[in-house]
């Protein structure tokens, strides 16, 4: 059986061996099963898709596969997995075949917004329009969403405890997976469409519309969304909005990091509410279920494998051990793998931890298994 030591700096520098090879079954959160769920669902829509040829796609597979021989790279890839993948499904909707795909509902949400508010928020929001107004829209719609999740991952980093970062990727990217995935089994017109054709039956053929971001186009003087909302590989993917969910996701993550800046993370999401259906991307009800969304991917995540905030810490290198999760009685190590990963592989998310204990308050109190016995009984 492989052994593979670790040194661990804490007052006085100690030595532990980490059991790496453990005979155990795949569970529902145990990385072999996250991976052929992941594979199963992109793979054959990525296989059928006319570009990139074979020869890139062959390249992006033997990247992805070697990425998991090395430690280096695999410690890295691993809370990437579920973001590549929904990456990747994104862009391979394109692809799908019209006949494989289920009709357009352009009544439903119109219908529903009128039900739930007795009106059309997104026109009524969007009636004014000045360059001021288009600005302040596009910072967070435009910018935000696009940079955020890169700023939240450095910040998770340096300031949250060990194994927040892989545990927020993982959130992200499955959340995205999902949403994408109701996009396409659900699709439904945006409030740009209402306004260029009604109410009027769509189609696949249709191309996509920058909406109120052309205006942004225009005053940059360059053509920086219009191409791109133009051929979008998800023309009907008003429904869950996934600018909602990601900015609620991050202003959950950084509350939970930073709680007494907790109303600065929720003014962040209202703005990128109010943006989305300014420039008459989505309903009101768009965003409530996408931030519906991801505030249930949010507290599994905090209830099972988010690592427990030591309010004297400042950096996750402070840390010398971790509690994870809410349960009071088991032990568990929440890191990229979630439930399933090699010491090896995951280094880089421990910091200095010592020990690890999701019931004590500190890692003398009832004696807390050392890593050996908590990945012991963890991986079986």
């Amino acid at each position: 059986m492989e052994v593979i030591t670790v040194t661990c700096t804490t007052q006085a520098a100690t030595t532990v061996k980490i059991k790496a090879a453990q005979p155990r079954f795949p569970g529902l959160f145990d990385l072999r099963s996250q991976n052929f769920f992941l594979a199963s669902r992109y793979t054959p829509v990525f296989a059928e898709s006319q570009s990139p040829g074979p020869l890139v796609k062959t390249a992006v597979a033997t990247l992805i596969l070697s990425s998991f021989i090395f430690p280096i790279t695999r410690q890295f890839f691993r809370p990437f997995t579920p973001i590549a993948s929904y990456l990747i499904f994104f862009y391979a909707c394109r692809f799908i075949p019209s006949e494989w795909r289920p009709p357009i509902w352009v009544k439903v949400l119109p219908a529903l917004e009128n039900i739930l508010y007795g009106a059309n928020l997104s026109n009524i929001l969007s009636a004014h329009k000045n360059t001021l107004l288009d600005l302040l829209a596009w910072f967070p719609y435009g910018l935000g969403h696009f940079g955020g999740p890169f700023v939240v991952s450095a910040v998770l980093f340096v300031f949250g405890p060990p194994t927040t970062l892989p545990v927020f990727a993982f959130s992200f990217g499955y959340m995205n997976l999902a949403g994408v995935m109701i996009q396409v089994l659900l699709p439904c017109s945006a409030p740009w469409y209402e306004n260029m054709y009604g109410l009027a039956p769509a189609n696949y053929s249709m191309q996509g519309s920058p909406a109120g971001l052309a205006r942004i186009d225009a005053l940059l003087g360059f053509d920086l969304y219009t191409s791109g909302f133009t051929a979008s590989p998800m023309v009907f993917g008003a429904f869950p909005s996934l600018h909602a969910a990601t900015s609620t996701l991050e202003a959950l993550f950084m509350s939970h990091v930073f709680p007494r800046f907790t109303p600065l993370w929720a003014f962040y999401a209202v703005w990128l509410w109010w943006s989305t259906m300014y420039l008459s991307h989505h309903y009101a009800v768009d965003l409530v279920a996408g931030s519906l969304m991801a505030g249930t991917v949010f507290y599994f995540a905090k209830a099972k494998f988010l690592p427990r905030l030591q309010p004297e810490k400042r950096y996750r290198w402070d840390y010398d051990y971790v509690e994870v999760g809410e349960t009071q009685n088991d032990y568990s190590y929440g890191i990229a793998g979630l439930h399933g990963s090699d010491p090896d592989s995951d280094e880089w998310t421990i910091g200095s931890s010592s020990s690890i204990s999701s019931g004590s308050l500190s890692p003398t109190e009832e004696s807390p298994k050392p890593w050996s016995e908590a990945y012991s009984s963890h991986e079986r």
